[in-house]
């Protein structure tokens, strides 16, 4: 069975949305989650679920805090779910093609540094698009670059507000994420 670990920063719907639907399953299991905040809601939902959790500090990240946690649990697959730091070179070496994102945009539109959450969905509207999506790609060393893995759009009506923007991206996130993650392992 494949060992997955969440990255996030946030809430963690997308997190609750990968937990559920590996419970019970024979392909994989989310075996960490671990948040740049310690008062991060994920880390809640992970207690919910009798997940391991541990929360951190970017001065750990950055001393190898992750590569050493994810090394000793023999971690296959690295899915960041709300992350919101860059993720350490160190990370991406010890795990080409291990990490993956999911990003509220069809990139490349409305990626890269400072583009995350209600910030995109803010963007979209202003732009007046007439579709929206969601991106899973691999992570590399830059912002939302990595190889595409899969998109899903949606249509962005004229009449949309930013909060209803996110809600339809919301649902293909949690549609999608889970699957799309089942497929890699």
């Amino acid at each position: 069975m494949k060992k997955i670990a969440i990255l996030a920063s946030g809430n963690g719907s997308n997190a609750e949305e990968i937990i559920k639907h590996f419970n019970g399953s024979t392909k994989g299991k989310v075996a960490i989650i671990a948040s740049n905040k310690k008062d991060a809601y994920v880390l809640e939902r992970a207690k919910n679920h009798d997940i391991p959790f541990i929360s951190f500090s970017k001065k750990e990240m950055d001393e190898g805090l992750l590569e050493k946690t994810f090394e000793a649990l023999e971690i296959d697959l690295v899915v960041l779910a709300g992350f919101l730091l860059k993720v350490p070179d160190g990370l991406i070496q010890m795990f080409p093609e291990k990490i993956i994102n999911i990003h509220p945009a069809l990139l490349p539109k409305f990626g890269g540094k400072g583009m995350y959450g209600m910030r995109v969905h803010e963007a979209v509207k202003e732009k007046g698009e007439k579709e929206t999506g969601i991106t899973i790609h691999y992570v590399n060393e830059k912002y939302d670059d990595g190889r595409v893995i899969f998109q899903e759009s949606v249509k962005v009506e004229e009449t949309d507000s930013p909060d209803e923007i996110a809600h339809k991206v919301h649902a293909l996130e949690h549609k999608y994420f889970p699957k799309v993650i089942e497929s890699l392992l």
